[in-house]
């Protein structure tokens, strides 16, 4: 008797976590997914400016200065780029998630409202 009433209240608990179960699946993977992303950038931006660092120490007469200089043009595209893909990636990942949690709401609405 009490086998089958654990049992049974067993079921109904994971049937009603489930959603929250899916969801929190798909919220670690989207903060998994921005994390790795943010790590990347830190570290491509770290690399950026100790690079640029490491340039301007190398300034020592106006031969070196105007080489400098004229690397800054392709130094800015460069982080313009990055910025731009990294924007792209995080709107990617944002999407991603959306559409997500979109199916799972629309999943669990199908549940509770059967047609």
């Amino acid at each position: 008797m009490y086998t089958e009433m654990f049992k049974s209240f067993s079921e109904q608990t994971e049937k009603t976590l489930a959603p929250y179960v899916k969801f929190n699946k798909v919220f670690t993977k989207n903060v998994e997914e921005l994390t790795e992303l943010q790590l990347a950038a830190v570290r491509a931006y770290s690399d950026l400016g100790l690079s640029q660092l490491k340039a301007v120490s190398e300034v020592k007469d106006v031969q070196s200065f105007a080489a400098f200089n004229s690397q800054q043009l392709e130094t800015l595209t460069k982080l313009s780029q990055q910025l731009i893909d990294d924007s792209n990636k995080f709107a990617s990942i944002a999407q991603s998630f959306k559409t997500e949690v979109d199916e799972l709401v629309a999943e669990n609405v199908k549940q509770v409202n059967p047609a």
